[in-house]
């Protein structure tokens, strides 16, 4: 009965909650990403949500504050991430203020504050059917992945604990004690990056770099994600 009703009606009534209480913080970081990265400071990107009832993962936009600018080189070529990385989305990052727009993803029912995070739609062609048993439930802001190593374990433990998070059963009480412990993380800001690197590396990248994955089947999965996102 949680799962099915519940966990959403509280989704919802504790997303609009954090809108309305946070909503001068959330104007500040307007201005202030406005100005820092001038321009637009929301970062909204496809993600693969909650599969629908063609048992296909139903696309939405998940919306967040940008933490990288758009630097080129000489050439017009983006500059890696850690050169793009300034003070401000830096700051955005061991926060996780970065995130808060994606309240607005939970209040219209793509996401739920705590479930399986959502990955990239070229992270998603790669994975197993069995990995995929994530999309049966909705996307979450923080899950059992984040509060146990977040970008500090492996893709394949990441894997297991959002699958963990289902098949153990959808509670109250574990939704609360991975939302307490995600509070917890954010204080000490722990586990935000790994090896020091500015931000994790793509599933695909990350199988290839493992020896799991081909260089053909790499540029397969690739074009098969920009087909499902309608990109030529």
């Amino acid at each position: 009965m949680y799962a099915d009703v519940f966990k959403r009606v509280i989704d919802f009534c504790l997303s609009l909650l954090a809108l309305i209480v946070l909503s001068p913080f959330f104007l500040i970081l307007v201005l202030a990403g406005t100005i820092a990265m001038r321009g637009n400071p929301f970062f909204v990107q496809p993600r693969p949500g909650r599969k629908g009832t063609d048992g296909k993962e139903i696309i939405f936009y998940l919306i967040k504050f940008r933490t990288m600018d758009n630097k080129t080189d000489a050439q017009g070529r983006m500059l890696p991430d850690e050169k793009r990385l300034n003070a401000y989305g830096r700051f955005l990052r061991t926060t996780s203020a970065d995130e808060l727009p994606s309240l607005v993803n939970i209040l219209i029912g793509d996401m739920a504050i705590v479930g399986p995070r959502p990955q990239l739609v070229r992270d998603m062609v790669f994975m197993t059917e069995e990995q995929r048993r994530c999309h049966t439930v909705r996307p979450g802001l923080t899950g059992l992945a984040q509060v146990n190593g977040r970008n500090n374990i492996s893709w394949e433990e990441k894997f297991e604990y959002n699958l963990m998070y289902i098949d153990r059963g959808i509670t109250l009480r574990g939704d609360a004690c991975i939302i307490l412990k995600t509070v917890g993380k954010v204080l000490s800001r722990r586990d935000i990056v790994r090896d020091g690197t500015a931000s994790d590396m793509d599933y695909g990248d990350w199988l290839v770099s493992e020896g799991k994955l081909d260089r053909t089947e790499y540029a397969e999965g690739q074009k098969k994600a920009k087909d499902l996102l309608g990109i030529r």
